[in-house]
Protein backbone atom coordinates (compact mmCIF):
# COMPACT_ATOMS: atom_id res chain seq x y z
CA UNK A 1 0.00 0.00 0.00
CA UNK A 2 1.84 3.47 -0.86
CA UNK A 3 0.78 6.50 0.75
CA UNK A 4 0.66 9.85 -0.33
CA UNK A 5 0.79 13.03 2.47
CA UNK A 6 0.82 16.49 2.40
CA UNK A 7 0.51 19.71 4.75
CA UNK A 8 -1.88 22.32 3.56
CA UNK A 9 -1.58 25.84 5.32
CA UNK A 10 -5.46 26.38 5.40
CA UNK A 11 -8.22 23.66 6.55
CA UNK A 12 -10.01 24.97 3.60
CA UNK A 13 -7.22 23.76 1.50
CA UNK A 14 -7.30 20.30 3.27
CA UNK A 15 -10.99 20.33 2.54
CA UNK A 16 -10.92 20.71 -0.91
CA UNK A 17 -7.73 18.15 -1.79
CA UNK A 18 -10.35 15.67 0.37
CA UNK A 19 -13.19 16.55 -0.99
CA UNK A 20 -11.36 16.08 -4.64
CA UNK A 21 -10.10 12.95 -3.69
CA UNK A 22 -13.50 11.35 -2.90
CA UNK A 23 -14.86 13.03 -6.43
CA UNK A 24 -11.79 11.00 -8.09
CA UNK A 25 -13.14 7.52 -6.51
CA UNK A 26 -10.80 7.66 -3.63
CA UNK A 27 -12.66 5.53 -0.78
CA UNK A 28 -13.40 7.56 2.86
CA UNK A 29 -11.44 4.54 4.62
CA UNK A 30 -8.55 5.43 2.77
CA UNK A 31 -8.24 9.01 3.03
CA UNK A 32 -6.89 10.89 6.62
CA UNK A 33 -6.09 14.23 8.01
CA UNK A 34 -4.58 15.78 11.16
CA UNK A 35 -4.26 18.97 12.85
CA UNK A 36 -4.31 20.72 16.97
CA UNK A 37 -7.05 22.53 16.33
CA UNK A 38 -9.92 20.50 17.67
CA UNK A 39 -12.98 22.68 16.57
CA UNK A 40 -11.33 22.94 12.90
CA UNK A 41 -10.75 19.01 12.63
CA UNK A 42 -14.53 18.66 13.86
CA UNK A 43 -15.81 21.07 11.37
CA UNK A 44 -13.97 19.10 8.77
CA UNK A 45 -14.76 15.98 9.49
CA UNK A 46 -17.98 17.19 9.11
CA UNK A 47 -18.09 19.21 6.06
CA UNK A 48 -15.87 16.08 4.42
CA UNK A 49 -17.41 12.95 5.96
CA UNK A 50 -13.43 11.91 6.54
CA UNK A 51 -12.44 10.46 10.16
CA UNK A 52 -9.32 12.12 11.37
CA UNK A 53 -6.52 10.20 12.02
CA UNK A 54 -5.45 9.83 15.72
CA UNK A 55 -2.39 8.53 15.09
CA UNK A 56 -0.76 5.70 17.00
CA UNK A 57 -1.12 5.70 21.15
CA UNK A 58 1.89 6.71 22.20
CA UNK A 59 2.50 3.42 24.29
CA UNK A 60 4.56 2.60 26.80
CA UNK A 61 7.17 5.65 25.79
CA UNK A 62 5.13 8.14 27.60
CA UNK A 63 4.35 6.04 30.67
CA UNK A 64 8.11 5.27 31.51
CA UNK A 65 8.85 8.98 30.73
CA UNK A 66 6.37 10.33 33.15
CA UNK A 67 7.13 8.25 35.30
CA UNK A 68 11.34 8.77 35.47
CA UNK A 69 10.50 12.59 35.58
CA UNK A 70 7.78 12.44 38.51
CA UNK A 71 10.32 10.45 40.27
CA UNK A 72 12.94 12.98 39.63
CA UNK A 73 10.40 15.94 40.51
CA UNK A 74 9.80 13.91 43.71
CA UNK A 75 13.57 13.77 44.95
CA UNK A 76 13.86 17.53 43.82
CA UNK A 77 11.16 18.33 46.22
CA UNK A 78 12.14 15.92 49.30
CA UNK A 79 16.15 16.17 49.18
CA UNK A 80 16.37 19.61 50.24
CA UNK A 81 14.14 19.19 53.46
CA UNK A 82 15.84 15.56 54.18
CA UNK A 83 19.38 17.66 53.83
CA UNK A 84 18.18 20.85 56.38
CA UNK A 85 17.11 17.70 58.52
CA UNK A 86 20.89 16.58 58.74
CA UNK A 87 22.09 20.32 58.83
CA UNK A 88 20.03 21.54 61.82
CA UNK A 89 21.26 19.91 64.94
CA UNK A 90 17.90 20.03 66.76
CA UNK A 91 16.09 18.19 63.91
CA UNK A 92 18.52 15.50 63.36
CA UNK A 93 16.03 13.14 65.15
CA UNK A 94 13.93 13.43 62.48
CA UNK A 95 16.38 12.32 59.88
CA UNK A 96 15.06 9.00 59.08
CA UNK A 97 10.96 10.37 58.73
CA UNK A 98 12.89 12.53 55.90
CA UNK A 99 14.10 9.18 54.32
CA UNK A 100 10.89 7.96 54.26
CA UNK A 101 9.59 11.33 52.78
CA UNK A 102 12.04 10.76 50.47
CA UNK A 103 10.95 7.84 49.63
CA UNK A 104 7.02 8.39 49.22
CA UNK A 105 7.98 11.08 47.31
CA UNK A 106 10.02 9.44 44.64
CA UNK A 107 7.04 6.32 44.49
CA UNK A 108 4.06 9.32 44.46
CA UNK A 109 6.50 11.27 41.82
CA UNK A 110 6.80 8.13 39.54
CA UNK A 111 2.97 7.11 39.95
CA UNK A 112 1.74 10.25 39.41
CA UNK A 113 4.65 11.05 36.16
CA UNK A 114 3.16 7.52 34.92
CA UNK A 115 -0.29 8.57 35.47
CA UNK A 116 0.15 11.81 33.30
CA UNK A 117 2.01 10.00 30.82
CA UNK A 118 -0.53 7.76 29.68
CA UNK A 119 -2.98 10.24 29.57
CA UNK A 120 -1.07 12.75 27.40
CA UNK A 121 -0.13 9.67 25.09
CA UNK A 122 -3.55 8.79 24.51
CA UNK A 123 -4.84 12.31 24.12
CA UNK A 124 -3.04 12.81 20.48
CA UNK A 125 -1.18 9.53 19.58
CA UNK A 126 2.18 9.32 17.89
CA UNK A 127 1.55 10.97 14.05
CA UNK A 128 5.74 10.33 13.50
CA UNK A 129 5.17 6.33 14.10
CA UNK A 130 2.27 6.43 12.22
CA UNK A 131 3.85 8.09 9.01
CA UNK A 132 6.76 5.41 10.00
CA UNK A 133 4.20 2.55 9.59
CA UNK A 134 3.70 4.16 6.14
CA UNK A 135 6.73 4.33 5.19
CA UNK A 136 7.84 7.54 5.64
CA UNK A 137 11.39 8.12 6.92
CA UNK A 138 11.95 8.78 10.44
CA UNK A 139 13.30 12.20 9.79
CA UNK A 140 10.68 13.36 7.37
CA UNK A 141 7.98 11.88 9.40
CA UNK A 142 9.52 14.07 12.19
CA UNK A 143 9.24 17.32 10.04
CA UNK A 144 5.80 16.60 8.81
CA UNK A 145 4.52 16.37 12.18
CA UNK A 146 6.30 19.98 13.49
CA UNK A 147 4.48 21.37 10.60
CA UNK A 148 1.17 20.24 11.94
CA UNK A 149 2.17 21.07 15.37
CA UNK A 150 3.12 24.55 13.77
CA UNK A 151 -0.49 25.01 12.53
CA UNK A 152 -1.09 23.33 9.16
CA UNK A 153 -2.99 20.46 8.10
CA UNK A 154 -1.87 17.11 7.40
CA UNK A 155 -3.40 15.26 5.05
CA UNK A 156 -2.99 11.39 4.06
CA UNK A 157 -4.81 9.24 0.81
CA UNK A 158 -3.59 5.46 0.77
CA UNK A 159 -3.92 3.41 -2.05
CA UNK A 160 -3.87 0.16 -1.67
CA UNK A 161 -3.31 -0.60 -4.92
CA UNK A 162 -0.02 1.81 -5.85
CA UNK A 163 -1.50 2.50 -9.31
CA UNK A 164 -3.21 6.06 -7.78
CA UNK A 165 -0.66 7.10 -5.48
CA UNK A 166 0.49 9.72 -8.23
CA UNK A 167 -2.71 11.01 -8.59
CA UNK A 168 -3.54 11.56 -5.16
CA UNK A 169 -0.17 13.55 -5.28
CA UNK A 170 -1.35 15.51 -8.10
CA UNK A 171 -4.89 16.33 -6.66
CA UNK A 172 -3.01 17.55 -3.03
CA UNK A 173 0.04 19.67 -5.45
CA UNK A 174 -3.47 21.46 -7.01
CA UNK A 175 -5.41 22.23 -3.81
CA UNK A 176 -2.08 23.74 -2.34
CA UNK A 177 -0.13 21.28 -0.56
CA UNK A 178 3.17 23.66 0.89
CA UNK A 179 6.82 22.42 0.58
CA UNK A 180 8.45 20.66 3.59
CA UNK A 181 10.91 23.57 3.61
CA UNK A 182 7.76 26.58 4.11
CA UNK A 183 6.31 24.87 6.69
CA UNK A 184 9.15 24.01 8.79
CA UNK A 185 12.42 25.28 7.33
CA UNK A 186 14.30 23.53 4.69
CA UNK A 187 13.65 20.20 3.48
CA UNK A 188 11.62 18.56 0.53
CA UNK A 189 8.28 19.39 -1.26
CA UNK A 190 5.91 18.98 1.32
CA UNK A 191 3.58 16.31 -0.45
CA UNK A 192 5.53 12.70 -0.60
CA UNK A 193 4.54 9.46 -1.74
CA UNK A 194 5.51 6.63 0.19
Amino acid sequence: MESVVALFREPSQAQGALQALLQRGFERDHLGFALTDVVAEDDLAQSTGVSPEAGQPAGSASVIRGSLIGAVAGLALTVPIWLLLLIIPITRIYQQGGLYGMLFGVIGGAALGGLFGALAGSDHGDFVNLLRNMGVPAAQAARFYDGMKSGHVMVIARDPTGQRADEALSLMRKYGAVKLEDAVGGGELHSERH
